[in-house]
């Protein structure tokens, strides 16, 4: 049995994943943890959350005897905190010897030079940086299992990754075109007017400049063009992205090449057919629906999944398995 502690489970993820992590065989939830001003801290989980009425752990203060407690006790954390509480913390459990599933972007550049632009921060941690491992779990899992430092991906990353990697030995070098909406949990749990509901509305945000391009760049190797919505919906991501395919690239070909999930329990893929956002929320999967044509060689690829479970906890769940090699 491992124990794993959660950090900022008070969260939409971290209380997600802290439900995926107590129905899973083999695996135990250490503690709960939030900050030590957290207005959160000594409710149950199931006070804030009452749909996880199965979980009966409260939330701890982050304390120095805290951390202890989890060094002493835990065989892992998981940290839904923001970018720069995750960097520290990271390093700090690393650094005693426990794995770590970071759902923040604290770790996902092994380049440092990339956190001042995207992120606001110098990073300070080169020799864990140096550990660490993208986690996008269909792709790297042979990483992951030898590594105690996993950077669990972005929600939009993986939806978009999981579509184009397939396609990688077929693109040109024409920028793939990404337009994904997300629903509003991807936002965080924070009150902020933007999010509340009577402002919700489908508009793009972080035009040309959202720090998710240079992650879905640097993991499929090219450049692409980004652009990402706010729907007016709770959970869920739908990716659609155009891609123009080398001269002479078939159908079939393309069929094959998506082949590779042909054996996974998590992605499905469908031809001339088309996911939704309600084909996954509430689920680890990810639907793939893809159109080609031959004769423009273009291709249309729509990527579904549920933005707080593939995009988040259940993909670091995935992790944590592969990680510990549990079935």
């Amino acid at each position: 049995m491992k124990n794993i502690a959660i950090i900022g489970a008070s969260g939409y993820t971290g209380a997600q994943i802290t439900a995926l992590i107590q129905a899973e065989a083999g695996l135990s939830v250490q503690g709960l943890y939030v900050s030590e001003n957290s207005l959160d801290q000594g409710k149950p989980l199931a006070e804030l959350y009452p749909v996880y009425q199965q979980v009966k752990h409260s939330l701890q203060p982050l304390t120095a005897a805290a951390k202890a407690a989890i060094v002493n006790e835990a065989d892992a954390v998981v940290l839904a905190t923001e970018h720069v509480i995750s960097l520290e913390l990271a390093a700090y459990f690393y650094q005693q010897g426990l794995a770590v599933f970071d759902l923040s972007g604290a770790y996902r550049f092994s380049d440092a030079a990339q956190y001042p632009k995207w992120y606001g921060f110098e990073h300070n941690q080169p020799e864990v940086l140096a550990q660490a491992v993208y986690g996008l779990a269909e792709w790297n899992a042979d990483a992951v299992a030898k590594t105690r430092m996993i950077a669990v991906p972005g929600c939009y990353p993986t939806a978009s990754l999981t579509a184009l990697k397939p396609l990688k030995p077929f693109l040109t070098d024409a920028y793939p075109v990404i337009n994904a909406v997300s629903g509003v949990t991807g936002a965080g749990r924070k009150a902020q007017l933007h999010t509340s509901f009577c402002e919700v509305s489908l508009t793009p945000y972080g035009v040309l400049g959202h720090r998710h391009q240079p992650e879905i760049a640097t993991q499929l190797g090219q450049e692409v063009i980004f652009t990402p919505h706010l729907g007016n919906f709770k959970r869920g991501i739908l990716a659609t992205i155009t891609v123009q395919l080398k001269s002479g690239t078939t159908t079939e070909q393309i069929s094959a090449a998506y082949g590779v999930y042909d054996n996974s329990d998590i992605v499905k893929v469908m031809h001339n057919r088309f996911p939704k956002v309600d084909d996954v929320v509430l689920t680890p999967n990810c639907i793939l629906g893809w159109k080609y044509d031959e004769q423009s060689g273009y291709l249309v690829v729509s990527s579904a999944i549920d933005n707080l479970m593939k995009g988040a906890a259940s993909q670091a769940l995935q992790c944590i398995k592969i990680h510990y090699q549990l079935a």
